[in-house]
Parts: structure tokens; sequence; C-alpha cells
């Protein structure tokens, strides 16, 4: 298959940890955040305005919000952010996060298709390689206990098209792996199944996003890479970043057939990060995917 194009949509530098980007379809624009500025920061297709607003910590994922503005994992909670005055956000927590661990933050998070939304745990320390991070789900009901527990680097997050499949990874280098988990009507989950082994792969399993056929698209972090694999584990195709550590994807555009790609800038960037490093990509992968559905305080898990 022909290697598609890719674009660099805004250019490098602009964030530190790029990440959590998900299209709006009722505003034909893009959100994502950098976690270390930290900031959410908004795209519009219309006329290519790039608009920041600063938060008060890191937030680390968000998903569009029924009620408006949009759902954040952050440090200390699940918070509702709503763009604000004078390029800052307001923030209502939701459920705040009991921690096993000092040093913790939510990481990789979005809805899944009946809109809960789901986001893990993980020490910012990651050379400390410790497994004290746990996957959460917030629905009506609130924050529930950790429903996966001994993630080191929670990330991978995405729903099959029928919402019937969850798939997550762990992309710390001692782990590299994506799992399968069934996801039932009721919000819990069945047993973890080994999906896709990446040790022996280019890249660390990062943020992923999942189209409209099934196949899961997942940032290969350090290798500057975007893999796709089939819904049975099959590795299909690879696009190439300019870019050695994207970080997350996300369909969107008017007919959800482009993939943008979020990254992060290396503290000694070297080759394309030099001048690429925390851009954010875009390209036209060849399939479409599916609207994100946004958070629902009146969806209820168990």
């Amino acid at each position: 298959m022909t290697q598609p194009t890719v674009d660099i949509l805004l250019p490098g530098h602009l964030d530190a940890v790029g990440e959590s980007p998900v299209w709006s379809v009722a505003e034909q624009a893009l959100y994502w955040v950098d976690i270390e500025a930290p900031a959410l920061r908004r795209w519009s297709m219309a006329d290519g305005q790039l608009t920041s607003w600063a938060a008060p910590e890191r937030i680390a994922c968000v998903a569009l919000h029924a009620k408006g503005g949009l759902i954040a994992g952050m440090e200390t909670g699940v918070f509702h952010v709503r763009p604000g005055a004078a390029g800052l956000l307001d923030c209502t927590l939701l459920a705040m996060v009991h921690h096993p661990e000092p040093g913790m933050r939510f990481n990789d998070g979005r809805c899944d298709r009946q809109g809960r939304f789901w986001a893990g745990t993980m020490v910012r320390d990651m050379s400390l390689a410790r497994p004290a991070g746990g996957l959460y789900r917030t629905d009506a009901a609130g924050l529930s206990a950790p429903l996966v527990q001994g993630l080191v680097t929670q990330n991978g997050l995405g729903f099959s098209p029928d919402g019937r499949t969850m798939y997550l990874s762990d992309s710390h280098p001692t782990v590299q792996k994506i799992w399968t988990l069934p996801l039932h009507d009721d919000g819990s989950v069945g047993e973890r199944r080994l999906f896709a082994d990446m040790t022996d792969l280019p890249g660390r399993p990062d943020g992923a996003a999942v189209d409209a056929e099934g196949g899961y698209w997942i940032c290969a972090n350090d290798a500057g890479l975007v893999h796709r694999f089939t819904p049975d584990g099959r590795l299909d195709r690879s696009i190439r970043v300019p870019a050695s550590k994207p970080s997350m994807c996300s369909f969107g555009g008017p007919n959800l057939d482009q993939l943008f790609i979020t990254s992060i800038r290396p503290g000694q960037p070297v080759g394309d990060d030099v001048a690429h490093g925390g851009a954010v990509f875009v390209t036209r992968p060849g399939v479409c995917g599916l609207p994100e559905t946004p958070f629902s305080s009146t969806t209820s898990g168990q």
C-alpha cells in the first residue's frame, strides 16, 4: 500500500507532551492537551485558528461532554472543563481520585460508545517502573474503583465499532503490550487477553484510535510510526511520521477520513525532532473513523 502523505498541521515545539486529540463534529474542530504546559488546545478547521487555555494542574486526557465543554482526567481527579475568558479553563471537579502512591496522575482516556469516560493512571516518573496504575470508569454513579490494576504506563484506549471490545495498552519499556477486554452493557469488563506484543515491533504502544472497519491504530512512540492492526491482531500497515514520538491519534475532518496525530518533544531532540517534535500532524490513511460519543452524566455502569 502506498505510504500516505503526512502533513504538519501545527508546527513543532508547540507541545511538550501533546496528547488526547478528539474531534468535535459539531464544531469541526480538534481539541487536544499539552500535559506539561499544562493546557487545553483547540484548532478550528474553518479558519485555522489555534486557541489555548491554561489548566490549573496537569491535564492528561479529554473527551467531549454532552453538556458542552469537555470531561478531563487531570492529576487529582476527573473534571468538567469549559474554555473560559482570558485563556483560562473553568474546571468543575466531578470525582476525586485516590492514588495508591504519590506522584501520580491520569494519563490516557476517552469515552466508550455508550458515553462512559474511561481513563487510567500512572506514576509520573516512568524510571521508577511502578505498576501502581489503574483503569477507572466515570459515569452517572461517579468514579469507579479501578477495574484493571497493575499498569505501569496506561495507554492505548479504544473501543470497537459495536462497543463490545475495549483496547488497552501499557507503553512502558518493560511491558509494551496491547490487550483486548470484553466490555459489558453494565460497564464491567472481562478478562484481559493479549492482542499484540510490541516488544518485537518498532516503537512502544502509546495512544490509539479505532476506525469504522474495526482497525486499531496505535502510535509507536520512539519509532516515528503509527501502526494499524486488524481486529484479529495482525499488523496491517504502518505510517511514518516525521517525529520520533507520536503520542495519540484521532479521526476527524468533515468526512472523518483524516487522522490527526499529536506528538511529544524530546528533551534532547535530534533528527526530525529538532524541527517537528511536539507538532500536530494530519494524514489521510484510506479509511474513515467514527464520531466520538460525548460523555453523558445519565449513562450508568454497574
